[in-house]
């Protein structure tokens, strides 16, 4: 899981801003996002620290120590997404970075571990793919949120992550033990987010003990994985779901707390399940909604937020209007006159259009 890299629509960066004198670089309004400069001096990176705000280098693959040390004392967002390399003295002028750090790093050192987990802010390193015991050890005593991308971890390295506090984002996950899912379970940051494609009902039954935000990368439930889930008290969310059966739909309406599915199709029949969850209902990758479903969900009380949904039948809108408690439709850009009215009488509705 690369670190998302901003697309430069509306920033024309040339061979001229590239060959721009540091002076000057320091005063372009373009600056910031850097996404085509491959190599940066050590002048330049001095006078790119002075600026205020985020500060993307996409592009850079390599950074001396004394570059990196004059990026460190950059305050803001400071995004090296293609580092290929970090170097021990290079992370520890980076601990000292003030904001959010993203490092493109596959690998790092003990030492380096060290360093970074002396870095007050959100730490991202989602190349990243193995981690040794000992570096978990070391990154655990991080204080804000912790983003890798390794694909697995050792019972030890686990036990270690669950003792930090802070977001704890784990978004390359390819499989872990139930141990490891247990050690992890007891994690107390606000969100704990494990990209695992199935875990088993030993770890489900772990996970529904985790005390805070729990998000899971799964793409499907087994209808045994989804009871046990829906014990866990809090907001609970799959964020790369694309299919429910009845029965799994049935147990998670019975979960305490927000729910959010990244499901793009809802069937009448999960919708008409899931409306009897109480609280918070997210949708945010639904693009269409049937009129049944429309209805079903009409009797869902508490939250309701679909965001991705551009358009609604008059019948569905009819019904959506009936529904008790917030309405959130943020990219509804194709509604009728007939629907629009209907929509008003919401009390609760919310959207951008």
């Amino acid at each position: 899981m690369k670190i998302k890299q901003m697309k430069a629509t509306d920033l024309q960066l040339n061979t001229q801003l590239a060959n721009t004198s540091p002076g000057d670089l320091e005063e372009s309004p373009a600056f910031q996002q850097l996404s085509k400069l491959a190599s940066l001096s050590d002048a330049a990176a001095e006078s790119l620290s002075k600026h205020h705000g985020d500060l993307r280098l996409d592009g850079v693959t390599i950074l001396s120590d004394t570059a990196t040390e004059f990026l460190s004392k950059h305050k803001g967002v400071l995004w090296l997404c293609n580092l290929g390399r970090l170097s021990d003295a290079a992370a520890e002028s980076l601990s000292k970075h003030k904001g959010e750090i993203g490092i493109g790093i596959t690998s790092l050192s003990d030492a380096g571990a060290e360093s970074l987990s002396k870095h007050k802010g959100n730490l991202l390193l989602f190349d990243l793919t193995s981690l040794s015991d000992t570096a978990a050890e070391s990154l655990s005593k991080h204080k804000g949120g912790l983003g890798l991308g390794v694909t697995s971890l050792s019972e030890a390295a686990a036990e270690s992550l669950s003792r930090h506090k802070g977001v704890l984002w784990l978004g390359g996950l390819r499989s872990l033990s139930d141990a490891a899912v247990e050690s992890l379970s007891k994690h107390k940051g606000s969100i704990l987010y494990l990209d695992l494609k199935e875990i088993s009902e030993v770890a489900a039954e772990s996970l529904s003990r985790h005390k805070g935000a729990l998000g899971l990368g799964l793409t499907s439930l087994s209808d045994p994985v989804a009871k046990a889930l829906s014990k866990h008290k809090g907001y609970l969310f799959f964020d790369k779901i694309s299919s429910l059966s009845n029965t799994s739909a049935e147990s998670l309406s019975k979960h305490r707390g927000a729910l959010g599915l990244g499901l793009r199709r809802l069937s009448d029949s999960v919708a008409k399940a899931l409306s009897k969850h109480k609280g918070v209902l997210v949708f945010d990758d639904l693009t269409s909604l049937s009129d049944t479903a429309a209805e079903s969900l009409s009797r869902h009380t508490g939250i309701l937020r679909m965001n991705a949904l551009e358009s609604l039948s008059n019948v569905a809108a009819e019904s959506l209007s009936k529904h008790k408690g917030r309405l959130i439709l943020k990219s509804l850009t194709n509604l009728s006159d007939e629907a629009a009215e209907s929509l008003s009488k919401h009390s609760g509705l919310y959207s951008d259009n």
